[in-house]
């Protein structure tokens, strides 16, 4: 529990550089998924970086004022009947020494806890519009503590969202979340080729989806991170396509966007591959073009180049294929830099090429710096650092159209691969999933 000791510790020190108060974070609720039947519990993924702590209905406090700071965690008591129905609760004793907390009480006792706490401290820090229903309570809490203003009693003179101070900690990730990353994306790496060789024309998409779910928990992975896309010919072209109800047929291709989650920590890896094994020609023409734009933008996957280099790089790589190809008509669309300029290529790519991965799978942090941007212009994007982690995911969706090769309508591709800066360059943490051509016919030969 040290770890998230030390992130609680930093976190205090933050607030005492904003001159010091009360930070609220609670997990998330559960949820009712129909009558008497809930979701499955997955708990906030901000409550857990800060605590390790799985169960719901929990809430933590941090105080940091002049002089004190304690760390308090509230959750539920123990209760012999309910461990019978839904299984072991800590209690409030047992969870403070297990988790490394200063003090524990019972959840029902934070409306009266707070009440303590909250007079004249000088700002409250908690995750605004984050959680409806627990901002409320807060609200209640404030609102209590003006009809104590003739005692001298004041309430907290402003308010922080304690979740942007989180979000550039979890930007970072330490030895132990690197290496619950690579495990993850190692279990969906091995899912993907599991698929590609399970496939055969006929299947349906939701029983090469089984075959991915079997492989996430056969290797320990409690939940997928998303919700798996399974996508076979004209499906591919549909971003967010996660219907999986359709016939995969001989000659097309099938685009899987899946990862798992272990231990709280995601993975993120997209793979396009023909459903009989063997790429037709223009199948492969685009295949390699997605996997070209990948490749340059995963050479700009280093400590300080700007977070947009690579999307730049994915975007003049693929732009320029959209030309030789004939997807573009130069003579319409212009030269290379005039594609880009008019932006004529987001007929065929729409997305950026990446995103942020951790504990969430679209994970938190600012793309972009936090200083004042130029008259007339933009915030400039970010630097990368060693121990960031995002994704890199270039692609090509041909839909019917007129003027657009026949020869190449209804294909989908992605090409999607976790990312950590390093040092001296990038680790690619899904490199176990095939992708090249002769690799993807050879395995699924085999």
């Amino acid at each position: 529990m040290k770890t998230y000791a030390a992130r609680r510790a930093s976190l205090i020190t933050q607030m005492q550089a904003k001159g010091g108060g009360i930070a609220v974070i609670s997990t998330a609720p559960e949820c009712t998924r129909n009558n008497d039947a809930d979701y499955p519990f997955r708990h906030d993924s901000y409550f857990y970086y800060l605590s390790g702590f799985t169960e719901p209905e929990a809430v933590i406090v941090l105080v940091a004022l002049a002089g004190k700071t304690q760390t308090i965690l509230f959750c539920r008591e123990k209760n012999r009947e309910r461990e019978i129905w839904d299984g072991f609760r800590y209690g409030p004793e047992a969870a403070r020494s297990a988790f490394g907390f200063d003090a524990a009480f019972p959840i029902a006792a934070l409306d009266a806890e707070m009440a303590k706490l909250l007079p004249d401290a000088p700002a409250l820090f908690y995750g605004l519009g984050n959680d409806e229903k627990f901002e409320g309570k807060i609200q209640n809490w404030l609102r209590a503590l003006p009809r104590q203003s003739r005692t001298g009693i004041r309430r907290p003179a402003s308010t922080h969202d304690v979740l942007a101070l989180v979000d550039e900690m979890r930007l970072f990730k330490d030895n132990d979340e690197i290496n619950l990353m690579r495990r993850a994306a190692s279990i969906s790496a091995e899912a993907h080729c599991r698929a590609m060789r399970m496939t055969q024309a006929g299947m349906f998409e939701y029983q090469i989806e089984a075959e991915l779910l079997h492989e996430f928990r056969r290797n320990g992975s409690q939940f997928p991170a998303y919700t798996s896309i399974v996508a076979s010919g004209a499906n591919a072209c549909v971003l967010h396509y996660n219907a999986n109800n359709a016939r995969c047929k001989d000659g097309d291709l099938i685009l899987i966007d899946a990862g798992c989650e272990f231990d709280s920590y995601a993975s993120d890896i997209t793979r396009t591959y023909p459903v009989n094994g063997r790429f037709s020609a223009p199948q492969q023409a685009l295949y390699e073009l997605v996997l070209a734009a990948q490749a340059a933008a995963l050479a700009e996957a280093q400590p300080g180049k700007r977070y947009i280099t690579g999307h730049e790089a994915a975007v003049r790589v693929l732009a320029q294929g959209m030309i030789d190809l004939g997807l573009l008509d130069a003579n319409k669309v212009g030269t290379l830099d005039e594609v880009i300029a008019k932006k004529s290529y987001q007929q065929f790519y729409m997305h950026g090429t990446g995103h942020w991965i951790g504990m969430d799978v679209h994970d938190v942090g600012a793309y972009r710096e936090a200083v004042a941007p130029a008259e007339g212009e933009e915030k400039p994007y970010r630097t990368l650092q060693p121990g960031m982690v995002l994704t890199v995911e270039p692609g090509i969706y041909v839909r019917p159209g007129e003027g657009v090769p026949e020869q190449f309508w209804n294909i989908g591709i992605r090409i999607e691969d976790d990312v950590l800066i390093t040092e001296c360059g990038h680790e690619i943490l899904s490199s176990a999933a095939v992708k090249n051509v002769h690799d993807i016919e050879t395995l699924m030969k085999r």
